[in-house]
């Protein structure tokens, strides 16, 4: 990666608060996963018990540290804490976040997570991004494009006019899945139509061959796309109901419909599929009154998660079907807190997550931990208990928005400030899941 396509000044503090669970080296996608283009250069948790986390005794004390020497702060604005601190008690051990653009050897191997800023401002705010290859598609406001993250970190614009609220690439079938446009339609185009776009070879492939709607949907508020065995089903919220299709492969390639919901007593914001011990088949969906699922086989439809001591709508950030349980056991995050319930609405774990601040994204990464950007900081815990891993403190507030990851890369965006935004991204330096 070329040192000069990226912003050398480091824009987070880290704050370290637990062992190293972030230490062993984490392998590099960019070796195994297609380019786009020709490449330039080779390349714990809390008891059951709320309470405010600003005054929580494990949040405290992360972020209460002495700040370090003024020289050493120069040019950064993130001070980290934690990521490899030695020991299970209450000291934590400080350092600073490398952000170092071209990582050799010896620092990839380092067990402090690294943040990197790309150059690129963008003057439309950034709704969403997908990883296809290397490179990054981008989502905004007003069009789609692509970062080239295999060169120089050229930006090509792919669709002009066009809002984009969300996305996701299946390189396999050659598409890319998005809520897209001023009816919110889910609309697939076709990487091959893409890729035309930007080797400017759009006379070999007609317009009309570019891009293809499912269904005759509006207003669709968020998707999921799942494997089930052989099959992918793409999960829509709509207004009021749900709608789940299934990839159907050549001669058809494309999405058809499979199974309906409509006339939901709660509007879903935010849904997913869980399979339950390889078999059962429930879509999980999170409203501003709770969750809730839909079994798929009875269409029943049950709440598995309502708060009792919030007043007025909750926001619902993220879904996570728990690493090794069959399916059936979940990590509800929404406002500043998440829950561990079963599918049928059973408490699975006497803990409850709490964030320090109220976060504006959360994110399950293929390291085994969720993630939260607030407004003062970002912060890393463990999916299984809500361990505070490590934090990473703003050195002035800011908004953030979660993109997208893959393995151990997570790649976030800063809210539109003044006349533009940009894209971060962090290297955990810790091996991820396999992707499908």
């Amino acid at each position: 990666m070329k040192r000069n396509r990226e912003d050398r000044r480091g824009d987070f503090h880290r704050m370290d608060s637990s062992p190293g669970q972030l230490g062993t080296p984490g392998s590099r996608t960019s070796s195994v996963l297609p380019d786009l283009l020709t490449q330039t250069a080779s390349s714990p948790g809390t008891p059951n018990q709320r309470q405010d986390k600003s005054t929580s005794e494990e949040y405290r004390q992360a972020v209460s540290k002495s700040p370090p020497h003024p020289l050493q702060q120069k040019q950064r604005s993130f001070l980290t804490f934690g990521f490899g601190a030695g020991g299970s008690g209450p000291t934590r051990r400080e350092s600073h976040v490398n952000v170092n653009v071209t990582p050799t050897s010896h620092d990839v191997g380092s067990d402090t997570p690294e943040i990197r800023k790309y150059k690129k401002r963008f003057n439309s705010e950034i709704l969403c991004a997908a990883l296809w290859g290397v490179n990054l598609l981008i989502g905004t406001e007003n069009g789609l494009m692509l970062l080239d993250r295999s060169g120089q970190g050229k930006v090509y614009q792919l669709i002009s006019r066009r809002r984009f609220q969300q996305m996701e690439v299946l390189e396999g079938q050659n598409i890319l899945v998005t809520i897209s446009g001023k009816k919110n339609r889910v609309r697939v185009y076709y990487l091959s139509w893409l890729k035309s776009k930007i080797l400017r070879t759009d006379g070999q492939v007609e317009r009309r061959n570019g891009w293809i709607n499912v269904g005759d949907l509006q207003g669709a508020v968020h998707f999921k796309i799942v494997k089930y065995e052989r099959i992918k089903f793409l999960v829509i919220a709509l207004k009021d109901s749900i709608e789940i299709y299934a990839w159907a492969p050549k001669p058809y390639h494309k999405f058809m419909a499979f199974k309906s919901f409509g006339d939901l007593i709660h509007r879903p914001l935010l849904v997913d599929l869980t399979v339950e011990e390889g078999t059962r088949l429930k879509v999980i969906y999170g409203s501003a009154d709770g969750f809730h699922a839909v079994d798929l086989d009875s269409a029943s439809v049950y709440d598995i998660y309502i708060p009792k001591h919030t007043q007025g709508p909750i926001s619902p950030h993220c879904i996570v079907p728990l690493p090794n349980s069959n399916g059936m056991q979940l990590l509800l995050c929404y406002d500043n807190e998440g829950v561990y319930v079963n599918t049928y609405g059973k408490v699975s774990k006497n803990i409850v997550l709490q964030w320090g601040e109220m976060p504006t994204s959360v994110a399950y990464i293929g390291t085994g931990q969720i993630m939260g950007w607030g407004n003062k900081a970002i912060e890393i815990r463990s999916v299984e208990t809500g361990h505070l891993d490590g934090v990473f403190m703003h050195k002035k507030a800011q908004r953030l928005k979660f993109l997208c990851e893959r393995n151990d890369k997570v790649f976030f965006s800063s809210a539109k400030g003044g006349s533009s935004c940009q894209i971060y991204f962090m290297t955990l330096n810790k091996p991820g899941m396999a992707n499908w």
